[in-house]
């Protein structure tokens, strides 16, 4: 039986977490190039994918109405990406839970994209690879491709280079994002502004197994995120939001996924990420707070049986 037949698909799209981001140089077109641990965590966004004569997308979630259903969003620039590559009509009823702050550092619109590619090859039935999905999610961002392996990977190049990083170590995680957008491009080009080539950082990948949370937060304490000056530059909540990760006596480390503004705080146990997040919430209410843990698989597609 297709997937179309069988009805509906269904497909989280995960939260990534840059869990070290080193900008190790820049291209003479001004992209820069980077070095950069990156793990997914169990809270994200959900995507459904049924059969439908046209495109269209649904928004809802918490953080729907703060995006467009046009031309520009990611879940729709994927799906027509999809189709004019295999030679096809896009056609689909897309609906997209947005639970993750837009903006925020943590490739929201990019899983997006890439549960996109993912769900509408196997709903349109291409079959196609992982290497011609990730070429096509390369065109719509830099964190496509990773997004779309799905496993803890060090990430290089402009997006273009991942390394599988093995398995982690079982470790939770909380998300903390002050409530404002900050936009990728506007952090890089802050931090060019003010940086030289001798202030570029050496890439910082690892081979040995990590056995347990705090071993994994004393490797991570020696790398950095190279993107956090100049964020707290443009949007000084996040020092306020990393102080309040910190205060936190469970909290092995606390950090700025990506450009941010979403930092994030590593814990060893799940009851001390929930005690912590809840009382970052109580003293914050209007931040984004989610008490979490880094996934240990890509998500799987679910069927929603035709009714």
């Amino acid at each position: 039986m297709t997937a179309a037949a069988a009805g509906a698909l269904r497909l989280a799209a995960p939260a990534k977490l840059n869990l070290y981001l080193h900008v190790v140089g820049r291209r003479p077109d001004g992209y820069h190039l980077l070095d950069s641990l990156v793990a997914f965590a169990a809270a994200g966004d959900e995507l459904t994918f049924a059969p439908a004569p046209a495109l269209s997308l649904a928004l809802d979630g918490p953080f729907g109405e703060r995006l467009g259903a046009d031309d520009d969003n990611l879940v729709l620039k994927a799906a027509r990406a999809l189709a004019a590559q295999s030679g096809r009509q896009p056609g689909a009823a897309i609906r997209l839970i947005k639970r993750l702050p837009v903006a925020s550092g943590i490739g929201g619109g990019s899983a997006d994209a890439a549960a996109t590619l993912q769900g509408l090859n196997r709903l349109w039935n291409l079959d196609l690879p992982a290497t011609a999905l990730a070429r096509i999610g390369l065109g719509l961002g830099a964190d496509v491709p990773v997004c779309l392996a799905g496993v803890p990977s060090f990430f290089g190049g402009i997006g273009d280079e991942i390394v599988p990083a093995g398995p982690l170590p079982r470790a939770h995680v909380v998300l903390v994002n002050p409530g404002v957008p900050l936009a990728t491009a506007a952090v890089f080009r802050a931090r060019a502004q003010a940086a030289t080539d001798a202030r570029y950082s050496q890439p910082a990948r690892w081979t040995e197994a990590v056995p347990d949370a705090l071993a994994f937060a004393g490797l991570l304490a020696k790398r950095g995120n190279d993107l956090t000056a100049a964020a707290i530059g443009l949007l000084p909540a996040i020092a306020a939001v990393l102080a309040a990760l910190e205060q936190q006596r469970p909290c092995l480390l606390a950090r700025l996924s990506g450009s941010g503004a979403t930092c994030f705080g590593l814990f060893a146990e799940r009851g001390e990420a929930r005690e912590a997040a809840a009382a970052i919430a109580a003293a914050h209410p209007d931040w984004w707070v989610v008490a979490t843990m880094l996934a240990a698989a890509p998500p799987e597609i679910a069927v929603i049986p035709a009714v």
